[in-house]
């Protein structure tokens, strides 16, 4: 009898993916054979996201591409969205099964259940998220040059645009011992380089069931894999600036395995906005914050998370927020078009802005995030740095990340496939890479 085959589409964060290639695996150590989503499949597994309504959106377009590639497949989703609107999902044609927080880790039983069961009527397996107080460990290896790896899950901030505190639960976290055990193993698969992941990765340390005490902190962590001889660099994704202390910032700063990149989210150069969204901290600690990056990393890249058109934000607030981040010694910036999600308080808040007001905000922050690039880019031009080439061959070409997350492109040459090179940083191309030369 032939192996049954499932396909993994993944929505949303670098947690997502980490997940969705625990899952994958475990599918495989069970029979099943994977394949890539856009072939024929007998299992089609989504891991949504609900952070905007564009991520909403995009699951009932990728439900719709996998039932018309085979209309006899059972359609499984997951994640965030299947645990806040389980039932929105169940009613998307096509879908099968619905799988919340604290059970998508059993896919491998669920998809036998399906099996064995008639396909007649769409099941849903969630739970309240008050209950979703256990960690699981996950990381991504395989699809990718580096691996992602979650060391923490869920939420205690009540900010009050923000689904996920209800689509994953409390905050909780990997034991140092088994995020070590993990790191290790993504060693032996010739993996260069680790993203560490998690929803607050900066409240690393507080564990199952509800234990606010922090059994390790995250400088403990960082301090911790910066031993392991086997990976050579370290990335710390998204962590909050209240959480991201000074001494975390200094001993990236001496670190020869954590990377001078930070990823760290502002939401608004406001205050009064900030104060409106239950944020833990001001502009003047963010300031420091980046302060103190550039102080001991002047070379270090800093991306900056930013949302625009939240309620009461008057064009005077959103200027103040423009002025802020153009004044700020950043690269880059994700921006997020505010969007209205069931069961958080903004909604309710008066002051809405319209929504092409929000479009038009948006694009400037666009703008003006291109401009933090380029000249982030420029400063660079003609210093060498250390980049991981990438696997892939792409158009003829080999590209990747520098150390401080400059996006690199070189003629293939299949010897520097996946390995770490110093370069001299060239110029930048009109795709916005920026051509280097090999120096060792």
């Amino acid at each position: 009898m032939p192996m049954k085959k499932v396909a993994f589409y993944t929505l949303g964060c670098k947690l997502n993916y980490s997940e969705t290639s625990t899952l994958s695996r475990s599918v495989q150590e069970k029979g099943y054979q994977k394949v890539p989503f856009e072939s024929k499949a007998d299992v089609y597994v989504i891991n949504t996201c609900s952070v905007t309504e564009n991520a909403d959106k995009k699951f009932k377009t990728i439900a719709k591409k996998a039932y018309a590639q085979n209309k006899d497949a059972f359609i499984v989703a997951v994640g965030c969205y299947a645990q806040l609107q389980p039932e929105e999902l169940a009613a998307v044609d096509g879908v099968d099964l619905v799988i919340g927080a604290s059970e998508k880790f059993n896919l491998t039983q669920f998809i036998e259940d399906l099996f064995d069961n008639d396909k007649e009527l769409t099941k849903i397996h969630s739970c309240e998220i008050d209950e979703v107080n256990q960690y699981q460990g996950s990381y991504a290896i395989g699809d990718r040059t580096r691996a992602f790896l979650k060391v923490q899950d869920g939420c205690d901030y009540p900010c009050t645009y923000c689904t996920i505190p209800m689509a994953r639960g409390i905050s909780r976290s990997d034991t140092l011992k088994n995020v070590l055990k993990n790191a290790e193993e993504i060693a032996l698969e010739n993996i260069r380089e680790i993203v560490l992941t998690g929803v607050n990765i900066g409240d690393y340390g507080k564990g199952e069931f509800g234990n606010k005490k922090h059994e390790h902190t995250f400088l403990e962590l960082v301090e911790a894999l910066d031993e392991l001889p086997k990976i050579a660099r370290y990335r710390i994704s998204s962590i909050e600036p209240n959480l991201l202390h000074n001494s975390i910032i200094n001993f990236v700063a001496k670190s020869e395995s954590f990377v001078p990149h930070f990823h760290i989210p502002l939401q608004s150069g406001s205050d009064e906005i900030l104060k409106k969204m239950k944020r833990r901290y001001l502009t003047k600690l963010y300031t420091d914050r980046i302060t103190q990056i550039r102080q001991v990393m002047p070379e270090a890249c800093i991306g900056v998370d930013v949302i625009v058109g939240f309620p009461g934000e008057t064009e005077a607030l959103f200027k103040e927020t423009y002025e802020y981040l153009q004044e700020l010694d950043i690269s880059y910036l994700h921006v997020f078009t505010y969007s209205e999600r069931e069961g958080t308080e903004a909604p309710l808040m008066p002051g809405k802005v319209d929504i092409t007001i929000r479009k038009k905000r948006s694009k400037m922050l666009r703008i003006l995030s291109a401009k933090k690039r380029r000249m982030f880019y420029e400063k660079h031009l003609d210093s060498k740095r250390e980049v991981l080439f990438e696997k892939e061959i792409k158009d003829g070409y080999l590209v990747g990340f520098t150390d401080n997350y400059i996006k690199i492109k070189l003629p293939w040459n299949p010897k520097y496939s996946n390995e770490l090179c110093w370069v001299r940083l060239d110029y930048i191309d009109e795709e916005g890479y920026v051509r280097v030369t090999v120096v060792a």
